[in-house]
C-alpha cells in the first residue's frame, strides 16, 4: 500500500488552517480560511475522483477532531463524506480515550510499528490530511511514499509549516502537475530516496569528491 501525505500550502509553505477561521488559532494565527476561496468544480471534481483509490485514513489528533466533527453529518449525497465515513481511521493520539467516528482505531503505544503494519494490511492508499507533526514523524521515518501538494497563490508569512524543522532532506520525483483556473497548482510527487550532487563550477569535482560531500550531507562523514 502506498502511504500518500495530500496537503493544502501557501507559497511559503503554510497548512495551518486552510479552511475556516477558527479552524486553527494557535500561535495567535490570524488567517484560517485563506484556501477556501480558490477552489473550484474542477479541483473538487479532481479530490472528488481521488476517493477511489483511498482505502483507509492515518490523522493526528488534532485533525481527526476536526473531520470526527464534520464528515459524519454529511450523507452519502458527497462522495468524500461517503468514503471517509465508511472506511477505517487510524488515529496516532495519546490523549484521546475514546473515538467517536464509527471505523476509528487508536494506534497503539510504538505508533510507528502499527503504520508499517498498516501499509502491509491495506491494498490500495493510506492517506494524511493535515496532521502536521504526524507527517514530520512519518517524514523523518521514511514511511511516506507520495506528497500530493495544492499550492495556492498566497504568502501568508506565519503560521505551521509543512517542511518544518528537522524534515529529512531527499530527492523528489513529480508525477504529475495540474494548474487550475484559480492559480491552484496540484503536483504530485514520489519520495526517491537520498539527494544526488552536482557542481556548477568550471573545474567539475571527481566521483570521489562528490562521494565525499554525499557522505558529509548525510551525516556520514
Amino acid at each position: 500500500m502506498k502511504l500518500v501525505v495530500t496537503a493544502f500550502l501557501s507559497l511559503d509553505g503554510v497548512v495551518q488552517a486552510p479552511g475556516g477561521p477558527d479552524e486553527d488559532r494557535s500561535g495567535g494565527f490570524r488567517h484560517g480560511g485563506w484556501a477556501a476561496p480558490y477552489f473550484d468544480d474542477a479541483m473538487l471534481g479532481l479530490i472528488n475522483g481521488s476517493m477511489d483509490e483511498l482505502d483507509a485514513l492515518l490523522l493526528g489528533r488534532r485533525t481527526y477532531e476536526m473531520f470526527a466533527a464534520h464528515w459524519p453529518h454529511l450523507g452519502d449525497e458527497d462522495p468524500i463524506a461517503a468514503r471517509f465515513n465508511r472506511i477505517p481511521k487510524y488515529v496516532a493520539t495519546r490523549t484521546l480515550d475514546t473515538l467517536a467516528w464509527a471505523g476509528s482505531q487508536r494506534l497503539g503505544p510504538d505508533v510507528l510499528a502499527d503504520i508499517r503494519q498498516l501499509k502491509r494490511q491495506h491494498g490500495q492508499e493510506l492517506q494524511v490530511h493535515g496532521s502536521g507533526n504526524l507527517v514530520q514523524t512519518l517524514l523523518r521515518e521514511n514511511l511516506i511514499d507520495e506528497l500530493q501538494l495544492w499550492w495556492f497563490p498566497v504568502m501568508l508569512a506565519e503560521g505551521k509549516r509543512l517542511f518544518a524543522d528537522g524534515t529529512v532532506p531527499a530527492a523528489l520525483k513529480l508525477q504529475t502537475s495540474r494548474a487550475f483556473d484559480t492559480g491552484v497548482v496540484r503536483q504530485c510527487y514520489r519520495i526517491e530516496g537520498g539527494l544526488d550532487y552536482g557542481y556548477f563550477g568550471l573545474d567539475e569535482p571527481s566521483a570521489e569528491e562528490l562521494e565525499r560531500q554525499r557522505r558529509i550531507a548525510a551525516g556520514l562523514d
